[in-house]
């Protein structure tokens, strides 16, 4: 099974300090990687899942620590 890992830079401070932009930025990523974590992981099967550790109730929990 391939794994696919990416990390994004911190969006703080994008548009200059103290302007909402960046906090606004750095919200809909991390929003945008809980939702597609959450749809990745819920499309592998239950063995798969256990091959990672994981059953399908973890999923929203994994999801969760995602900030």
């Amino acid at each position: 099974m391939a794994v696919f890992a990416h990390s994004r830079p911190a969006a703080e401070g994008v548009l200059g300090a103290g302007f909402s932009f960046g906090s606004l930025f750095a919200g809909i990523a991390a929003w945008n990687d809980r939702r597609v974590t959450r749809r990745e992981l819920s499309k592998l099967s239950d063995r798969e899942l256990e091959d990672i550790g994981l059953c399908r109730a973890d999923i929203d929990t994994i999801v969760d620590q995602i900030r």
